[in-house]
């Protein structure tokens, strides 16, 4: 919708997607007391630095850990007191490491085991862990060698499978050494996989289908940047729909096995294309994903299955009007109808019904009802005097209205019509000791109120013709975006250092033209405006004035205060009423 930001991340882990070749690799060893990491007992360390195959520096250091060496560890290693009281204490030899391997990637056999020494060290000294990107080259070998071709991925088992010219003998060094063959080893074995780049390397799995790895060119010139991908089949079908912060290391992910989702594997089995949208912020990525998915209904998408679920709860346009359960809204708002919702089931919306109508005596019968010719019987809810009884007469079609108009203002203005009568409910059956019962009623309240705070926050967002919204990120930047009758309509980022108001005037000038919509639901998909709503409720977000300078609220006595007190009391301790019940007004 407007300029696009880039997203800075890990110098380790940038060129995830760079081939092996290419790649410098730093391979450690340590010895060490044989104690917790945590007491970064290191005694020796040992690393080789290679790149394209060639080996280009190495880094040898015994280490003094301040603390003896257990015997049996020097029996092992035949590094002794003795050899250690002259050597460089750790904070002289960490150090001194880390600026050898600094922006390489580490590899290690059983990398968890030296990794988490060289951590400990770190944590000792105070200071912070650089990042490395890492490659455990026993776990590498347990995914890429057969069972029956070697008894064990132990180093000197490897080393002598992979011809290795260095021996392992529990010397830092050495040991180092003979990693670097097992890692050209089986570098060599995962490449006629069609293993190629260090981010294969570091997720490989035999679990990984060939047809998988195949495909892995999909990534290929997609941008590094905040958007929405969409893989499509050979007729240009859409298959799946998401979104990422950086659109090419996400889908490069497809390809790996850090993706785990079985039907994932095959989707990319049957992808021929990948596309790509930049979008200017997260708010923007998310809702051209859902507008995406509703629109292509992609086969893999299990949110696309969900379309078309939710439920409303309608007061009906007739002579009588009643509460009834429906799948769509439409445009009868003006002619008196209501909505309450959207539910994510018929069985919450039925819930609703029953916390609404044991407040109010509108019917339930669903039979129309004619006032020149009443029914000879009333049903047992009239007898009970919950329900008006038109169908005997009981009421006329103007008296049945004030019912109505009652029910009106409990959906869409004031919940106290129901809150109350739930309430004095809700006491008299603790008083009787039904605590049970009482408990049903109050989830039943709840859900009223919880699918009333939804609508009327919608259609507080739906009746304003614009809104300009700006959240500052950490940078010192801008998201800006432009809602219109409740749909994102413009999204724009303005850079550090420049001035927003420029961006706002260019987003609000190319902004999407929406027209005003009657309905309770948006412009767009009711999921859209809850993602907005949600949006403009976060920490930092202020209004900015436009051309519209029109109130955004919701009533005074609304839903969403019924809910927070409802929460409050359920967790019985004192929570803030959720933002969306203050009034919020454009700033200026």
């Amino acid at each position: 919708m407007s300029t696009v930001v880039h997203v800075g991340h890990q110098t380790a882990f940038d060129d995830l997607g760079t081939p092996l070749s290419e790649v410098t690799f730093v391979v450690v060893d340590l010895e060490t007391t044989g104690g917790s990491p945590s007491d970064a007992g290191i005694t020796e360390i040992g690393a080789v630095k290679v790149r394209g195959g060639q080996i280009i520096g190495e880094f040898q250091t015994l280490v003094n850990p301040g603390i003896p060496v257990p015997a049996f560890i020097a029996v092992l290693t035949g590094i002794t007191d003795a050899m250690l009281c002259d050597a460089p204490p750790l904070s002289v030899a960490l150090p001194a490491f880390l600026d050898f391997a600094a922006g390489a990637v580490l590899v290690a056999h059983n990398a968890p085991y030296d990794i988490s020494f060289l951590k400990g060290g770190c944590a000792r000294l105070g200071r912070a862990w650089p990042d490395h990107a890492v490659v455990d080259t026993a776990r590498l070998a347990r995914a890429v060698l057969l069972r029956g071709e070697v008894r064990n991925c132990k180093l000197g088992t490897l080393a002598a499978y992979f011809r290795s010219t260095t021996t392992p003998n529990h010397r830092a060094l050495d040991d180092a050494r003979a990693t670097v063959d097992v890692l050209h080893g089986l570098i060599e074995r995962v490449g006629s996989l069609g293993v190629h780049s260090l981010d294969e390397v570091v997720t490989y799995t035999s679990r990984v289908t060939p047809a998988q790895r195949r495909k892995k060119h999909l990534a290929n010139g997609l941008p590094e940047l905040p958007g929405v991908y969409v893989f499509r089949d050979h007729d240009n079908g859409a298959l799946y729909v998401g979104k990422s912060q950086r659109i090419r290391s996400r889908v490069r992910t497809y390809f790996t096995a850090s993706e785990t989702r079985t039907r994932m594997a095959e989707m990319v089995g049957i992808a021929t294309t990948v596309d790509a949208i930049v979008c200017s912020s997260p708010l923007e990525a998310e809702v051209r994903e859902v507008r995406l998915i509703t629109q292509l209904n992609p086969r893999y998408n299990r949110r696309s299955k969900n379309t078309g679920r939710a439920v409303w709860v309608k007061l009906t346009v007739e002579p009588f009007p009643r509460l009834s359960v429906v799948r769509e809204v439409r445009d009868d708002v003006a002619e008196g109808a209501a909505y309450l919702g959207p539910f994510g089931s018929r069985k919450s919306a039925l819930e609703a019904m029953e916390a609404l109508h044991a407040a109010i005596p509108l019917r339930t019968c669903s039979e129309k009802i004619s006032a020149r010719r009443p029914s000879a019987s009333a049903c047992v809810l009239a007898d009970m005097g919950r329900c008006a009884a038109p169908c005997i007469g009981a009421i006329d079609v103007d008296g049945y209205a004030l019912i109505a108009d009652q029910m009106r203002q409990a959906l869409t203005q004031d919940g106290r019509l129901i809150e109350q009568p739930l309430r004095d409910r809700l006491g008299a059956l603790s008083t009787e000791l039904r605590y049970e019962e009482a408990a049903a009623w109050r989830d039943r309240l709840e859900t009223f109120a919880r699918g009333a705070a939804r609508a009327q926050e919608i259609a507080a967002l739906v009746a304003m013709p614009e809104l300009i919204a700006a959240r500052a990120l950490p940078d010192r930047s801008w998201e800006i975006h432009v809602i219109r009758y409740g749909r994102l309509a413009g999204a724009g980022h303005a850079p550090a250092g420049t001035d927003p108001r420029l961006t706002v005037a260019a987003v609000v000038a190319t902004a999407e033209q929406v027209a005003p919509n009657l309905l309770t639901v948006p412009a767009g998909l009711i999921e859209e405006s809850t993602l907005i709503l949600r949006w403009l409720v976060s920490d930092g977000v202020r209004l900015v004035p436009g051309e519209h300078d029109v109130a955004w609220s919701l009533p005074a006595y609304g839903a969403s205060g019924l809910l927070a007190r409802l929460t409050r009391a359920r967790r019985e301790v004192v929570v803030p009423i959720p933002a969306m019940d203050r009034n919020l007004r454009p700033a200026g």
